[in-house]
Parts: structure tokens; sequence; C-alpha cells
């Protein structure tokens, strides 16, 4: 089976998943965990029947370090012919059918591309806005035949809200639970959270916007990443909620034959 990892800024996501197109998305066992709990990985998945290890990495080369270290662990009692081999997942001109436009393509970062390939898996032949609303929020556009063209990135909700009170001096830090409903609160905490909300959504539908006049089609929406759950609804046009995509981007990377 694939073990599949996901190691983002905050977090970090693993599946155990089929080998196979067929079980797409679909995991036998997954979790995630803060950065500070990653070496107690290596006691879940020890014991595994983990043929293949594919990562995407944004964390940075420390974080790599511990991931290595958990998974050595886990299969500490292997012997070396039999370990599992392990890919850490890059970005490159192109993968599992998908080509990557970006001027420099290995400087696209590895989970916007991998998330890119999982869009494409799920909705093949559409052309697409990929939105990740994780720590930052990447807004990205792939087309209908296969080309990542490019995207923009912008501060995600919880850094918008945590700038706003660490560079003024009467704004405080809010919990993104605040009632946001209405566009026009009547109170700052929700004030903050209705502005932040409403910056986000505005990006991913201005990018919408574009991207449908420039292609002169329909373009599908898809939004993926933990703050996802609280931009949707601020949303006014159609879209699709998809949990760990940058998973399933990897997975098709590990079934694919290019």
């Amino acid at each position: 089976m694939l073990l599949l990892i996901d190691a983002g800024n905050t977090r970090v996501k693993w599946a155990l998943a089929e080998a196979a197109v067929a079980g797409m998305g679909v995991w036998h066992a997954a979790g995630s965990v803060p950065h500070a709990e990653v070496a107690e990985l290596a006691g879940l998945w020890r014991g595994m029947p983990i043929a293949r290890v594919v990562i995407a990495n944004v964390a940075g080369p420390r974080l790599r370090e511990v991931l290595q270290a958990a998974l050595d662990a886990a299969v500490g009692d292997i012997s070396d012919n039999t370990r599992p081999p392990v890919e850490w997942f890059v970005s490159s001109a192109e993968r599992a059918g998908l080509r990557n436009r970006y001027r420099q393509p290995a400087q696209l970062g590895c989970d916007r591309f991998a998330a890119a390939i999982g869009a494409r898996a799920l909705f093949p032949d559409r052309a697409l806005i990929v939105a990740g609303c994780g720590t930052a929020t990447t807004v990205d556009a792939v087309s209908a035949d296969g080309e990542f063209v490019g995207g923009m990135i912008l501060p995600g909700l919880s850094l918008m809200t945590a700038s706003l009170a660490g560079n003024t001096a009467q704004l405080p830090q809010v919990s993104l639970q605040a009632d946001a409903a209405h566009p026009f609160a009547d109170h700052t905490d929700a004030a903050i959270v209705s502005g932040c909300l409403a910056a986000q959504a505005g990006a991913i539908e201005r990018a919408l916007a574009a991207y449908r006049t420039a292609q002169g089609t329909d373009v599908a929406c898809i939004l993926t990443g933990g703050a996802a759950d609280l931009i949707a609804p601020q949303l006014s046009v159609a879209h699709e909620r998809i949990d760990n995509l940058v998973l399933i981007g990897l997975q098709t990377v590990a079934t694919s034959s290019c």
C-alpha cells in the first residue's frame, strides 16, 4: 500500500491508500498532527503494510529530518532491501498528465502542484480554479487540456487576522468562529472576521471570473484546506469542497505511469 504524506506549514496529514486508481481518495487509515507531534507517527505507522511512500513537504528541511526519522523508526525492523522506497515529491515540468507552465517549474510549491494533479484526476477534462485554503491561500488555474497555468498566493485566513492583531494598537486577535454571516458587523471581532473572509472569497471569485473570461467556457471551482469550511459559505459562486486534495494528488502521482 501507499503511505501518502502532506507536510504543510502547520500540520502533517497522512493516509494509507491502495496503489490503484480505483481507490482514489479512499483511505485505509489516515490522520493529522501538528508539527510538534510528528515523531509520534512512527508508532502509528509501525506494522502497516507500506510498499511505497510519497511525501509533499513545504515545511522546510527540519521537518523533513523529523519525518525521515519517524519513517526510519516505523520500518526499523525491516531489512534494507525490503524497506519501502520514499519519494520526496517536487514540482517538475510534467507529472501525472499535468504540464507545469511556471517559468521555472521547480519553483512551484509541490503542494500546489499535487493539489492541481489531484483536482484534475477528480475532474478530468475540465477547466478548474483550485483554491487551497491553508496557512496561505493559493488560487490556481488548470486548463481542460492539462496545463497548470499559474495562480496567486495571499495570506491565509489565520494569517490575515493575526496580522491585524500584531500590527495595530487596538485590534484584537479574534476567534475564527466569530459570527461573520452579516457583511456589516456590529462589533469589532466579527468585523475583522467578516472582512478577512470577504478578502478570501473575493480573491477566489475574482480568479474564477477572470479565468472564465479567458477560457470562454465554464470553469469549475474547487476548494480544499483547513479554512475551506469557513470560506465556502461566503462564496457566491458554485464550488466543490474536496478534503485532502494534496494527498489525492500524491496518490495520482504514485499510480500514474509518467
